[in-house]
């Protein structure tokens, strides 16, 4: 875009569209103003690429000021910098290029990803983002697992052939030779993205020159989005720090459970079968001792205390107990993670108990007549205190 600046007339050069790679560069500084995120500098020449496309922005330096990101503003690649530039000065420049190749590796490969699920499925990218530790992409119809697994093997074939990844800048006559994927109707010129028998796409992103060099594209998750799917990919050295952090975590779980890497799904079932079958033995051993107390207790009121921190057991020994007394509760945690708490009586209704509970104790919850259940976040000796001045005659 053309504007004038102290009477000249200039356009930023985009250096990123003529060389990806560029990593250092030097540039005069054409514009510098105050925003809200810090400086905003123009400059005559770029190779930071203004976010765009589901592409993050740039981040690196220009002379001593930190760019903290990279955008486009009526035409125009702002760079939002810690501080300001003198305006007039020609600057080094050097950009995070760790980083602007991982986001090209992000986005080669999600193009090579939806380029075969559109041509295995005739599914549309209707959405994509490229977060910090993943990509995610939304398309418009759903996909099975079989087709998920073959789109990602023949994604991995084009890593594997290392194609040519290229820029077009077709006229609008050519244009109308090309089938290509498109998010969106585009005015001026159309810059597609060529990856020769995998993929053909508008787009105004940053890519790796050879699909070798994305590395390897997984699919980590698909679920269910709007009228299609979701699904988040790990792409190059993302993938590569997803798996040794998963592969981490497997070993960490093997030596855990004394079984091999591959066997630890199985270790894991078998655990679950016995940790199951410990809770159903805890459980009965819990309610044979909820049993116990209760055949001791009597009066018009009793309050008893247990330390699981369970609301299913406070329900379980309330309703036991109220069998035996005329109003009953049950108390279940500790001081310092609060008390889950169940109030019953098979003569009154306990809803005015509860609600005193909760005013009195800092608790919430409610219930029916014959019993009330929450939590409060009292000290024990509060709530004892409570039960203790509690008028059994006005429940």
């Amino acid at each position: 875009m053309i504007k004038a600046v102290k009477g000249e007339i200039f356009l930023t050069e985009r250096l990123y569209y003529k060389d990806q790679y560029i990593k250092e560069f030097s540039a005069r500084v054409l514009s510098c103003r105050e925003g809200e995120r810090g400086a905003e500098i123009v400059l005559d020449r770029t190779a930071f690429f203004p976010e765009g496309g589901g592409q993050p922005g740039d981040t690196g330096f220009i002379g001593s000021a930190r760019v903290i990101d990279t955008v486009e503003k009526d035409g125009e690649v702002i760079h939002i910098c810690s501080e300001a530039v003198r305006e007039g000065e020609t600057v080094g420049c050097r950009l995070d290029f760790d980083k602007r190749f991982t986001n090209m590796q992000q986005h080669s490969g999600e193009h090579i990803f939806s380029g075969f699920v559109h041509s295995v499925c005739g599914y549309e990218n209707v959405g994509f983002h490229m977060g910090e530790h993943s990509v995610t992409v939304d398309f418009n119809g759903v996909i099975t697992q079989e087709e998920l697994c073959r789109i990602e093997k023949l994604a991995n074939e084009a890593v594997y052939k290392n194609i040519p990844i290229e820029a077009l800048y077709p006229s609008r006559d050519e244009l109308c030779n090309f089938s290509y994927r498109s998010k969106k109707e585009i005015e001026g010129q159309v810059r597609l993205t060529r990856i020769e028998g995998v993929d053909l796409c508008a787009c105004c992103g940053t890519h790796v020159a050879l699909t070798g060099e994305v590395g390897i594209i997984k699919a980590v998750s698909m679920m269910n989005y709007k009228s299609g799917v979701r699904i988040t990919l790990q792409i190059g050295r993302k993938a590569l720090d997803d798996y040794c952090e998963k592969n981490r975590s497997v070993s960490e779980i093997s030596n855990l459970l004394c079984a091999k890497t591959d066997e630890v799904v199985s270790a894991v079932e078998r655990l679950q079968s016995q940790l199951h079958e410990a809770k159903f033995a805890y459980s009965s051993l819990k309610k044979e001792l909820f049993s116990l107390k209760a055949e001791k207790a009597g009066g018009e009121k009793y309050c008893a205390f247990d330390d699981s921190g369970s609301a299913d057991d406070a329900r379980i020994f309330c309703d036991m107990l109220a069998e035996k007394v005329g109003i009953a509760a049950v108390f279940s945690g500790n001081d310092e993670n609060g008390f889950k708490y169940a109030v019953a009586s098979r003569t009154a209704d306990v809803r005015p108990i509860g609600k005193d509970l909760n005013a009195v104790c800092s608790g919430r919850g409610g219930g029916k007549p014959d019993m009330v259940q929450g939590s409060v976040s009292a000290k024990r000796s509060e709530i004892e205190k409570f039960w203790s001045e509690l008028d059994t005659c006005n429940s």
